[in-house]
């Protein structure tokens, strides 16, 4: 009696043991549909600086663009648009990320701290006064990327060193120099924040 091919299939042995054709095409199904967005303009929410904001937006918005043009929070710079800069540095959840290359949708469900956020009734932070105490900006583009940077730095550190400073910055480019200017900033908000 001749075995057909469907039956040879069904019948073929994989590792540990014999596996009927019909799970194996079960185990490569494809995946259940995704939620498909777009093209037309789709509402989300943001929580953006402690604030939830309804916005309706193309789903290729960058998350920059909804903070800039969609809600007019304007301290992230567009600078490289291809995450080379740190310009347009906020954060998410507390980590620091580009939001030129996420997508505002990606960004639904998580708190989201711009630099104007960092001021507390009128007060800044203490890393923004230090920036302004050690003159620390010049042009002013990389500025805001770097201060979402530093203060990422000192959220998780309160008593870094001048290497963990650097490395908190080292994806935030300057074209003025301030580097050094920067680092003292950061150091000095440190203490400030450890002392009082």
């Amino acid at each position: 009696m001749a075995i057909t091919r469907r039956e040879w299939f069904q019948s073929v042995a994989l590792v540990g043991g014999l596996v009927p054709a019909g799970s194996l095409f079960k185990t490569f199904a494809a995946p259940p549909k995704a939620l498909v967005l777009g093209p037309g303009k789709v509402a989300i929410k943001l929580t953006v600086n402690g604030t939830v904001h309804a916005l309706e937006i193309e789903p290729r918005t960058t998350l920059l663009t909804a903070l800039r043009d969609h809600l007019g929070l304007t301290g992230a710079k567009p600078v490289c648009d291809r995450g080379a800069c740190g310009a347009c540095t906020v954060h998410l959840d507390g980590t620091p990320v580009c939001s030129c290359m996420m997508l505002a949708l990606d960004a639904r469900g998580k708190n989201i701290t711009t630099i104007e956020g960092l001021e507390h009734k009128g007060k800044l932070a203490p890393i923004q006064q230090a920036f302004i105490e050690h003159d620390a900006l010049q042009c002013g583009f990389c500025t805001p990327g770097m201060i979402m940077s530093c203060q990422a730095l000192l959220g998780k550190n309160p008593d870094p060193t001048l290497d963990d400073v650097k490395a908190a910055v080292a994806g935030n480019l300057c074209r003025c120099g301030t580097y050094p200017k920067v680092f003292a900033a950061a150091m000095a908000a440190a203490r400030k924040e450890r002392h009082g």
